[in-house]
């Protein structure tokens, strides 16, 4: 099938559907599930192939439940953009009604391949009619197979989910499962006399999606300036100082009412933290600003362990605090000084519960981060007054020093379970230094026993047979190995010479951050103290 016959059925200069272009995702393969209430109500089923989107019409729509045998009948090709697609198509057009987006996220191949060699073992279990791959969506997740019928018409399939750690043995009501995206309230007949202009009020969820569900990685972002780390603090009058947030980094690009929320590898926000975006959007800016998704404990902490169970409380303190400006009213702010950044920003932000701006001290670095420890934050950030905003690098005009020494690590395997312990034992743990990954130790605390049973989900899929180390490590017991894609938090002591944590204790998976990120932070690490009246090299305009 090609994009002729979807350009054929439709007039573009009558329907808001994307046009019949060819496009392809940059990151992994995508996939899309669009409830559609046209003539009667179906789902669309859309996986990403060959630069379009191979489409399937599944009247039930898809189910976590293995015994569901879900009719799918192939139809033409979509364009990739009309993954993005929702609203109504106006009355006497092709498929007149309203489209919601129902799920959304990526997929891949059964073995989890890489992007190109994924797409090709796609394509032939398409063209063999046994086509199985895994989801990774909001509400889809883990193996399914579309299964072509013999002996029907050439279009019939089934698509059937995989009995594995993600498939639910209930009854799966899909209509009791909200869509994502929604123009206006769902309707319970068709909307073909819905209105265009009715429908552009988008209906926001009350509970936001969590930041593992929300797995949509941005083609082009704004990768935001980081700092170096030192081990002690300092007094200079030519540096300001902050609080070190313990969250997620977050660039955000206001538009008017239009808000886009994202970390700083370009994985968005927007459904995990809908409270901030619609914070930001009732502002009214035109800006990009630069800040910290935080999550407050009873005593107004930021905790990144409760940031990681935001999705399933909505009613914790989730507070977005801002403490730079890139751009404002389309004027690039990078060159100004960041002094000149923060009294810009301290105008236009107006200060509400989830969006607040980040406030400084001059010179007494010491006595800050004396009180940073004293109420058990994470650290503090020292910053130099005259310096520019240098996208996506990593520099030494900004500083960062912490009350407690915390990384970043790639569970590599982990080892099994004892005594009464269940699931598993310690995650092992490493990183890469010079592209090689290394060893890095183990972390058997900080876990309960939901954690214990939510990492153990989110691992069984990337096991393997072997180490992918190349040196030998000796575990006290038995080790299941995996590949190195999930990234956890660590809180420990100090680092042995050999690179090894000590005393490590887990705080939580990094969903925004990638394995290729981790890297030896050690090497990075400054260890002196700035010298004063050094003068830091600008940015020509």
């Amino acid at each position: 099938m090609s994009l002729a016959r979807y350009k054929k059925k439709r007039d573009f200069t009558k329907t808001k559907e994307p046009t019949a272009s060819k496009k392809s995702s940059k990151g992994e393969l995508a996939f899309v599930v669009q409830r559609h209430y046209a003539t009667r109500l179906h789902y669309d089923f859309r996986l990403e192939m060959e630069g379009a989107l191979k489409s399937w019409a599944v009247p039930k729509g898809p189910s976590m439940n293995p015994n569901d045998k879900r009719l799918a009948m192939m139809v033409e090709d979509h364009p990739y953009d009309y993954k993005n697609f929702y609203g109504t198509i106006s009355k006497g057009n092709y498929g007149a009604g309203q489209v919601e987006i129902w799920d959304e996220g990526t997929y891949t191949d059964i073995d989890q391949s890489e992007k190109k060699e994924a797409e090709k073992k796609l394509l032939a279990g398409l063209h063999k009619g046994d086509l199985k791959f895994i989801l990774h969506g909001k509400k889809l997740k883990g193996e399914f197979v579309l299964v072509k019928l013999r002996n029907q018409k050439e279009n019939s399939w089934l698509l059937i989910k995989h009995r594995d750690q993600y498939a639910i043995h209930t009854d799966y009501n899909i209509e009791k499962r909200a869509s994502l995206k929604v123009k206006k309230q769902r309707k319970t007949k068709p909307a073909n006399n819905q209105s265009d202009e009715e429908s552009d009020a988008v209906t926001e969820k009350s509970k936001p999606a969590s930041l593992r569900s929300s797995r949509i990685k941005k083609t082009h972002f704004i990768k935001p300036m980081l700092a170096k780390e030192i081990d002690k603090p300092f007094n200079d009058s030519n540096w300001i100082f902050e609080i070190k947030w313990d969250g997620y980094r977050a660039i955000a690009e206001v538009k008017n009412s239009d808000v886009d929320l994202y970390s700083r590898n370009g994985l968005s926000f927007n459904n995990a933290y809908p409270i901030v975006v619609a914070e930001l959007s009732k502002m009214k800016l035109n800006a990009v600003l630069d800040g910290e998704v935080v999550v407050l404990n009873e005593k107004g902490v930021p905790s990144f362990q409760l940031l990681q169970q935001y999705g399933d409380n909505p009613d914790w303190p989730l507070v977005y605090y801002v403490f730079d400006v890139l751009k404002w009213n389309g004027k690039d702010l990078t060159n100004l000084s960041l002094l000149e950044r923060k009294e810009k920003l301290n105008k236009i932000l107006k200060n509400r519960p989830a969006v607040r701006y980040c406030d400084h001290i001059e010179e007494r670095g010491i006595a800050f981060f004396q009180t940073a420890t004293k109420q058990k934050l994470e650290g503090i950030m020292a910053k130099k007054k005259d310096s520019a905003y240098l996208i996506g690098t990593r520099t030494s005009n900004w500083l960062k020093i912490k009350n407690q020494k915390t990384d970043e690590a790639i569970i590599i395997g982990y080892t099994a379970p004892r005594r009464s312990r269940k699931h598993f034992g310690s995650l092992l743990l490493g990183h890469y230094i010079k592209n090689e990954l290394k060893y890095m130790g183990h972390v058997g605390t900080g876990f309960n026993d939901k954690i214990l049973r939510e990492v153990f989900d989110r691992m069984q899929p990337l096991r393997v047979e072997n180490s992918p180390l190349k040196q030998h490590v000796k575990t006290n017991s038995p080790a299941i190995w995996l590949k190195p894609k999930l990234v956890a938090a660590v809180r420990f002591t100090e680092r042995t010479s050999d690179g090894q944590l000590r005393q490590p204790a887990f705080l939580g998976l990094r969903e925004d951050l990638s394995a290729k990120e981790v890297r030896n932070n050690a090497s990075k690490e400054v260890k002196t103290v700035p010298q004063k009246n050094s003068k830091p090299k600008r940015r020509k305009k």
